[in-house]
């Protein structure tokens, strides 16, 4: 598989295939989201859209990066997550910087949102698929965050090699900078089980796949294939 690691500000074309990579905390946040029983999340392009949203479908789950603030429901993190019954929710979400690369390559023929969490998944839909030419979009640090580009080059591995291990690269995510944030508390809504749950492989069996519904970028899980 011919592989690009890319930031969001690199993407100077429309990828075929996009795998946009936010370890730490967008898209390990939206895998514990449909654990706890979410229908689809919807990714927002600001917190603004995420309010109008809300408005309009009073039902909704607004969540946002940072402390709690008036009108969402939640923040953007697994540990303060996993305690929430979504059962049948929709939850609209607006991150720093993993619903951004998400956007930025909706218009590409497949997106998929991973972490490493739903490693395995991603990288197993990724062979079933075919898909030769992949863009990895690194969306922390513009673009320079290591647990997203670690992450990104597991499973960019894992693809191509069934039997690649993770440990090197789980190393690289947990002495990471954003790993050191959310552990000192220099990022806010945060809980101190974050970093922990960020670093789990393959704790879920789905992979995530976002297109377009209805004028909105629609992220749904999906059910991974029989390993090959």
């Amino acid at each position: 598989m011919d592989a690009r690691f890319l930031g969001i500000a690199e993407l100077a074309e429309t990828p075929s295939v996009a795998v946009v990579v936010d370890v730490m905390r967008a898209f390990t946040v939206a895998a514990w989201a449909f654990a706890q029983g979410a229908e689809k999340i919807v990714l927002a392009e600001s917190p603004d859209e995420v309010l109008a949203l809300k408005a309009r479908h009073p039902d909704w789950v607004a969540l946002k990066d940072g402390p709690p603030a008036p009108g969402f429901d939640t923040v953007n993190s697994p540990g303060l997550l996993r305690s929430l019954d979504l059962g049948g929710r929709t939850v609209v979400q607006k991150t720093t910087a993993g619903t951004v690369g998400a956007l930025a390559v909706k218009d590409a023929s497949l997106v998929l949102c991973a972490a490493f969490v739903v490693a395995e998944a991603t990288a197993r839909l990724l062979r079933a698929r075919g898909c030769d030419s992949v863009t990895f979009v690194v969306t922390g640090e513009d673009g320079r965050a290591d647990e997203d580009l670690a992450c990104a080059q597991y499973i960019a591995r894992r693809a191509g090699e069934a039997g690649t291990d993770a440990a090197g690269f789980l190393r690289r995510a947990a002495g990471s900078r954003a790993a050191a944030e959310l552990a000192t508390g220099v990022r806010q809504g945060v809980h101190p089980d974050d970093v922990a749950l960020c670093l789990e492989l393959d704790r879920f069996p789905f992979a995530m796949v976002a297109a377009a519904e209805d004028s909105l970028m629609v992220l749904r899980p999906h059910a991974a294939a029989a390993a090959v």
